[in-house]
């Protein structure tokens, strides 16, 4: 077997780490860590077809199916060799990128979590519970299904979606705001547009243009749910200017009964 000849053709890429970049979230820096590893487990199996190319792959060339058992096993022995501790090279890529060592647990924890998943983060249990009336659970009871389904689309919770109609229509689909928001989740004409709501009164279009805007607020500050609720009442502009829920008292009301709602639903 021949050795492999690694050349440092450019000496200047070998620096000092950058400081911390904190313009990344945390859902962010596990994409870019995800990002690095996929490329360490990449070049790793490359190594392996360089290393085992003498002998005809891992299996020779006498065996059936070799070619296809090579590349499978080549794959899967790379994936275990980057997954557990690797050559470094993944950990250089992302240090390189945020200024930050990269934690292989939360690699491993964001590896194995569903695609859209998001976490959730400052639930206010203090408020209690906000029981919605009768007529506003029968109404919400028959987008159930619609609400799961844009809830597996945009990794929002349920019970939060929920929570969220309960407050700006009460369930209703037909309601309109002073301001002009309209339907379930009360979507602005812009917002709308911009979430790809073509009809803001049928129902799907109108949950599902709400929840993705929300998904967006909650990946924006990072799962926080507080900034989020804040953000989707009176818009991320006044949250970043008070760096937190603005001195509004419509917007501290809604976020504190959207949280009753949420207690509710999840007691």
């Amino acid at each position: 077997m021949s050795n492999i000849q690694l050349k440092i053709s450019n000496p200047q890429h070998i620096k000092e780490p950058k400081p911390i970049d904190h313009r990344f979230s945390t859902a962010h820096k596990a994409k870019l860590a995800k990002a690095s590893k996929d490329f360490e487990s990449m070049l790793t199996s490359m190594m392996l077809k360089s290393m085992t190319k003498s002998t005809n792959g891992l299996f020779g060339d006498s065996n059936f199916g070799g070619n296809v058992l090579d590349t499978f096993f080549e794959q899967e022995l790379s994936n275990h060799i980057t997954g557990s501790q690797g050559f470094g090279i993944a950990e250089q890529i992302y240090k390189r990128i945020t200024g930050e060592e990269l934690n292989l647990e939360e690699f491993i924890k964001f590896k194995n979590s569903k695609p859209n998943e998001l976490k959730i983060k400052n639930i206010d249990k203090g408020n209690g519970a906000v029981t919605p009336s009768n007529s506003a659970s029968t109404r919400l009871k028959k987008y159930e299904p619609i609400i799961k389904e844009a809830s597996a689309k945009f990794g929002v919770p349920q019970n939060l979606i929920k929570s969220v109609i309960l407050t700006e229509s009460a369930a209703k689909e037909n309601a309109v705001s002073s301001a002009k928001a309209k339907g379930l989740m009360q979507l602005m004409d812009g917002t709308a547009k911009d979430m790809g709501v073509k009809n803001v009164w049928n129902p799907k279009e109108n949950i599902f243009g709400g929840s993705k805007y929300l998904s967006q607020m909650l990946k924006k500050y990072d799962g926080d749910l507080s900034k989020s609720l804040a953000a989707y009442n009176a818009g991320p502009g006044n949250v970043d200017k008070y760096e937190g829920i603005p001195p509004f008292t419509e917007t501290q009301n809604y976020v504190k009964r959207v949280m009753g709602y949420l207690n509710y639903l999840e007691s």
